[in-house]
Formats: structure tokens, C-alpha cells, sequence
């Protein structure tokens, strides 16, 4: 998908302030897929606006966000003939980019977010989208600016997007655009050079804005200037050499500025990124007079250019309950792979076991291992038969197996990760690994995770001298961090959670059928509710770490658990599509597309598939899920269906024990819930349109 698309383009935007036309500009977000929670978007580009309105000089209004609502990088452009105030000096926002990047950012589309910040320095790139009377237009105007591709000649990809009533403002804009874009030059005789820092908090338009303005000005006034943009594409540092030819050094940041100690000793001009955008040329003839103060008396320099080894590295705050939402979810999602790859293979070998050694096979295939002393018939490295399906099931569990047993420890490791950088990764997983062989399960990774992480960064955090600063990652850190994270866990921390995880798994032993009911309905209910989010991921990750102590029984509790946490998940995403299949009426045009989508996606046990949907409507999608889910749940518990895959939907139903209810149970939660959104959307047969 790219970038930005017509539907994505509102060439009459209106709103009495910045919050309504925000929002405006997000639902056209919503709309396309790519915003799984209007809501929460919102609220990350809120956040944004309070550190810093993004009014800029010109007209402009970049409000831009990084979230964990956002599928993909996108922009969405409006324009306002009235203009809406941005909070930039010079009045109201005409030309309104929204900017729109994934929590993870770092992919390629990401490289094209620079250029459209740079592209809005132009006078002739905001003069030819003031011109652009149709979206297309506007598309093909953002488009060339920041395609990844060879760089085309705006000249010629203006003059093609702009109607006869423009080509000539278009003309003009390609010009001046190819000049601006052009390489800087080499500086005239008598020339500066000066290099420069660009940070911004979300590193996505200030950032590159700014290096911009910075750059443009050095051009106009005959200096030469390289800027190191520190933001969400990356960055390529200045060299040292670069840093020691330049003759004063600005940094234009919101956020420390990373390793600034390199230019110790230079002059330094040390302003926020607003102002390199609004006042670059101010800056520049600032840098000029310290880079002449500099040469005439050093002295009168030192204290400038050594505040840039002083900029506090601290990053910047976030609450404790979206640290540790952070935390944990990191941890699940490079569990879940391993988790999913593992167990299929497990229970394919299961089931070739039993194809192949009879009711019992899931039992004898255990005691084939991948090494045992040659005196033992049931090696797999040393016996291997390719033609004899038993080793064929002996590969796969034991393959599985293998992999399966990194649950814990990855967990752990990667919620130390998400704590301390790398420092965490040795406590975490060793850490995951004595949670694992103690029998602490899930819980004691969890324990173990935040605990290895925490000591890690504290260790980090030490004052030490400088001939022990080498040594500190390689050998204090890890060997300290787990000294104390096993310690603790061994000696004091592990009984008792031993004892909880024993007592869990006892219960759920013991269950009854209306017990089992009751659990379905938990569960079923909980994947319902957010959709792939952490409620959801916290009863998925229940499910599959039941897996493990289910050991060969093939009618084990958990396993009943496990079938009614997939079923239950693929209820969301069917509905919708069956709803959308039913009254397309009721649904625009893009949320019949995902319709489409949704089938597959529900069928593969995705239930992100639903989750354009909600976003939309949660008031009306999320109940209906949360109660189609909690009947699916429950109906696959009453029904005693199994599954040993943690994952694949229909794609693993012979693995499926009592397959048949199974089905019926999901087509009796998605009936429900698809039943209950078309009733609580009532009458409403008129098509949402968006402004």
C-alpha cells in the first residue's frame, strides 16, 4: 500500500480547532484499515501536541505521532481555506500534513518521511498543493517528493498532476523544488562549514525539517553545512573528520542529543528544533559569529562548545503502566514464533505417531530422542529412516520440542530486553530458563524478566572508572545481573511461585464440566475483547503455555483450554466478514473490502482481521465480540474438543480432537455475534462518509 491515497486526501477540511480537524484527518485512517484505534491515536498525537505544537511558518500543521494503533506508515493531507489555528506565530494552518508511523517504525516507508518534511520547506511544493484541485493531484504532488525510486523531475511530475488551471504554478514549483533538492555545493572562498544535530520527540517531520531549514540557510548565506538528523529513518552519524573540520556546530534538538561528547570543543549554537525551522538563517549567522569568536580568543568558546558533552541522555518518560505494558508485550511477541512453529510440529508428530504405532503412538514416540548411547534403539541422529513414517514423527516432536522450550526463556529474556537494552538479555533468559526446569512456569519467566531487567539497568547505571568502563557489558554486567536474578530466584522467589503455577494446574485438572464451561467463557471473552491486544495476548499465552504441561495425554485440560482460545479468537473476524457478506449496506466501501480480508484472516486464526472494524465502531463491534467469543469459548469446553497446535486455525484441523463440534462452536459465536452488531446497528442503511 503506499503512502497516502486519494481517500486520504480532504481538500475541504474543517473544524473549529486542531483536535476536530485532527480527528477528521485520523478517521480517514480508520476508514482504510490502517488505524486499529481512533481513540487511542488521538490521544499519542494529543501527547505529541502538548510537548510542542507543530504549527510551522507558511501555513503548515504537521500534527504526527508514533502509535501502537498504526498498522503502517501513512499520511493523510487536508487543507482549510479559513485556516486553523496549529499554534505557529504567524497565524492559522492552510496546508495540514497528518503523520501517521507504527510504534516500531524502522522500515522503508520510513525513509520516505524525511522527504516530505524536507519537501515542506519548499515555498513551491506548499504553492502547488494550494493549487491542486483534485486528491490525485495531490497524491502525485506527495508522491514524487517522496518515492523511493530514482528521484524523478518535479518539474515534469507537477506539471502531469496539476490541472490546466495550475500547470503554471505547477511549472514553477518542479523548478525551484529540483534546485532545492539539488546537492549542496562546495562553499565559495571565504566559506564556513558547519555540521548540526536535528532531534525531535517523535523523530518523524521536525527532525528532517529542521536539517532542512539548517541546510538551505548555510546555502544561501555561502557555508557549507552537514546535518546528522537523529530520527525514526536513521541517521548517518557525521564522521570524525567532518566534526573536526567544521568551524562551529548547532544542535536544533527536543530530545538529548546522542553521543554529543563528539563535539566537545567546537562553538555551539544549542536551540530547539522549532527554531532551526523558523529562524534557520538567525542561526546560521549565530554560528558564523562564535566560529569568529572562536578564532580570534578560543578562550571565549570553550564554555559553549563544551555544553555539548554536558546534554542530558535521559530518555523520556513514559508511565508506568505503558512501561510495563511495553515490557510484557515484548516479551510475548518474540515468544509467540517460537511457541507456534513448535507446537505445530509437535503435533504433527503426535499425529503421525499415532498413524503410524497405533492409540498409542503419542505416548511411544516420547522416547525417541535426538542423541541417545548407541546401545539404545531409539536415536534419531544415529537410526534416522527416511522411509519409515515413525522417525518422521520422532523428527517432528522432537524438532518441536526443542523449540517449544524456549517459551519461557524468550519471554523472559526479551521483557529484560525491553527493560535494559542488551545488558538484560543474559539474566532474562538464563533467568527463563531456572523458571523453566524449576517448574515455575510462565509466571516465574515474567518474574524472572522484570527482575533480570531491572538489575541489569541498574548495573548499567554505575559510575565506574574509566579503565573498567570495557569490561562492564562483556563480564560485570552479565555475570552480576544473573549472579543476582538466579540467586534471588533459587533461594527465595521460586518456591512460591512454583506453588501458585502447581496450584493453577491442579485446579484446572480437577475441573468439572460446568468449571470447564466457566473458563471457556473467561477466555472466550477475553480474546473477544481487545482484538490481538494484551488482554487478548494474556489468554492466548495461558492457552499455549498449557500446552507444555499437558505432557502426551491426549484428553488433558489443557488442551480443551488451548482449542477454546482459538476458536474463540476466530469468531471476531468472521462475524465481521459475515456481517459486512449480509447488509453491505450498513458498511462503506473500505470496510467492505476488509470484509473480504476478514474471512481468511479469521479462518487462519488472525483476529487482528477484526480489528478495522472496531476501531470504527467499538461501541458496538467490541460487545458483540466479547459475547459471540465467551459462547464459542464456552460451547468448545462443553464439547470436549482438543488441540495440541497453539496456532492455524482451520489449517490444522486434524489436529483437532472432536473437529466437527469444534466448528459448530465457532459458527455458533459467529452467528451470535455478527446477530447482535446488525441488530445494534439498527436501520442504519446510509453509507458513513467522510468529509
Amino acid at each position: 500500500m503506499s503512502l497516502i491515497t486519494e481517500s486520504q486526501v480532504v481538500l475541504h477540511l474543517t473544524g473549529a480547532d486542531r483536535t476536530s480537524a485532527t480527528r477528521t484527518l485520523a478517521q480517514t485512517l480508520v476508514t482504510s484499515g490502517r488505524c486499529t484505534d481512533l481513540e487511542q491515536f488521538l490521544a499519542d498525537v494529543r501527547a505529541r501536541e502538548e510537548k510542542m505544537a507543530t504549527g510551522l511558518p507558511g501555513g503548515i500543521g504537521i500534527p504526527h505521532a508514533r502509535s501502537a494503533a498504526i498498522t503502517e506508515p501513512s499520511l493523510v493531507f487536508g487543507r482549510s481555506a479559513e485556516g486553523i489555528d496549529w499554534g505557529a506565530k504567524d497565524g492559522p494552518a492552510k496546508l495540514i500534513f497528518l503523520i501517521a508511523a507504527p510504534e516500531a517504525g524502522g522500515d522503508a516507508h520510513m525513509q520516505m518521511l524525511p522527504k516530505l518534511a524536507r519537501a515542506l520547506m519548499k515555498p513551491a511544493f506548499r504553492e502547488a498543493l494550494t493549487a491542486a484541485t483534485t486528491p490525485a493531484e495531490v497524491v502525485s504532488l506527495v508522491s514524487a517528493e517522496v518515492s523511493l525510486e530514482a528521484p524523478a523531475a518535479p518539474a515534469a511530475s507537477t506539471a502531469t498532476a496539476a490541472s490546466a488551471a495550475t500547470a503554471a504554478s505547477a511549472a514553477a514549483a518542479g523548478t525551484t523544488a529540483a534546485a532545492a533538492a539539488a546537492p549542496a555545493v562546495a562553499a565559495p572562498s571565504g566559506g564556513l562549514t558547519f555540521v548540526g544535530v536535528t532531534s525531535c520527540p517523535t523523530g518523524i517531520a521536525h527532525t528532517y525539517m529542521a536539517a532542512e531549514a539548517l541546510e538551505a540557510a548555510a546555502r544561501a548565506a555561502g557555508h557549507t553545512m552537514k546535518v546528522e538528523t537523529q530520527g525514526s529513518a536513521g541517521s548517518t552519524p557525521l564522521s570524525a573528520a567532518e566534526i573536526a573540520a567544521a568551524d562551529a556546530v548547532v544542535f536544533a534538538h527536543d530530545l538529548p542529543v546522542k553521543d554529543a561528547h563528539r563535539f566537545a570543543g567546537k562553538p555551539t549554537i544549542d536551540v530547539g528544533v522549532k527554531r532551526a525551522i523558523s529562524d534557520g538563517p538567525a542561526l546560521i549567522a549565530q554560528a558564523a559569529s562564535a566560529a569568529a569568536a572562536w578564532k580570534a580568543d578560543p578562550t571565549k568558546a570553550v564554555a559553549s562548545a563544551n555544553a555539548a558533552s554536558a546534554v542530558d541522555s535521559a530518555p523520556v518518560q513514559q508511565s508506568t503502566a505503558t512501561r510495563l505494558r511495553t515490557w510484557l508485550m515484548t516479551g510475548v511477541s518474540y515468544m509467540i514464533p517460537f511457541v507456534a512453529a513448535g507446537g505445530i510440529l509437535i503435533a504433527l508428530g503426535f499425529m503421525l505417531a499415532q498413524i503410524a504405532l497405533g492409540a498409542n503412538g503419542a505416548v511411544d514416540i516420547t522416547a525417541y530422542d535426538i542423541n541417545l548411547p548407541k546401545d539404545l534403539p531409539h536415536s534419531i541422529m544415529d537410526s534416522f529412516n527416511p522411509f519409515q513414517l515413525v522417525w518422521w514423527a520422532a523428527l517432528l516432536f522432537r524438532v518441536g520440542a526443542v523449540a517449544f522450550g524456549f517459551l519461557v526463556p524468550i519471554l523472559s529474556g526479551y521483557i529484560a530486553y525491553a527493560i535494559a537494552d542488551r545488558p538484560g538479555l543474559v539474566p532474562g533468559i538464563v533467568g527463563g530458563m531456572i523458571a523453566s526446569v524449576t517448574g515455575a512456569g510462565f509466571l516465574g519467566g515474567l518474574v524472572t524478566g522484570l527482575l533480570g531487567g531491572f538489575v541489569a539497568r541498574w548495573i548499567s547505571s554505575w559510575k565506574v572508572a574509566k579503565g573498567v568502563r570495557g569490561v562492564m557489558p562483556v563480564v560485570v554486567n552479565p555475570l552480576l545481573s544473573l549472579l543476582i536474578t538466579g540467586g534471588l530466584f533459587i533461594t527465595v522467589l521460586g518456591r512460591p511461585i512454583k506453588a501458585l503455577m502447581d496450584a493453577l494446574t491442579n485446579g484446572l485438572n480437577n475441573l468439572g464440566a460446568g468449571g470447564g464451561i466457566i473458563l471457556g467463557i473467561i477466555v472466550g471473552a477475553m480474546m473477544g475483547f481487545d482484538l490481538g491486544g494484551p488482554v487478548n495476548k494474556v489468554a492466548y499465552t495461558f492457552g499455549t503455555t498449557g500446552l507444555a504441561a499437558a505432557g502426551t495425554a491426549l484428553d488433558a485440560p489443557q488442551l480443551k483450554v488451548m482449542a477454546a482460545v482459538m476458536a474463540a479468537g476466530m469468531v471476531a473476524p468472521l462475524a465481521m466478514a459475515l456481517a459486512t457478506t449480509i447488509r453491505p449496506s450498513v458498511f462503506t466501501e473500505p470496510e467492505q473490502e476488509n470484509g473480504k480480508a476478514a474471512w481468511l484472516l479469521g479462518a487462519s486464526f488472525i483476529s487482528e482481521g477484526a480489528i478495522p472494524f472496531a476501531a470504527a465502531d467499538p461501541g458496538r463491534v467490541i460487545p458483540a465480540s466479547v459475547i459471540g467469543s465467551a459462547i464459542t469459548g464456552a460451547l468448545t469446553m462443553a464439547f470436549g474438543a482438543t488441540l495440541r497446535a497453539p496456532h492455524g486455525g482451520i489449517w490444522v484441523l486434524p489436529l483437532i480432537g472432536n473437529w466437527f463440534m469444534f466448528l459448530v462452536a465457532i459458527a455458533v459465536g459467529v452467528v451470535v455475534m455478527a446477530g447482535i452488531y446488525l441488530i445494534l446497528k439498527g436501520r442504519d442503511t446510509q453509507v458513513p462518509t467522510t468529509v
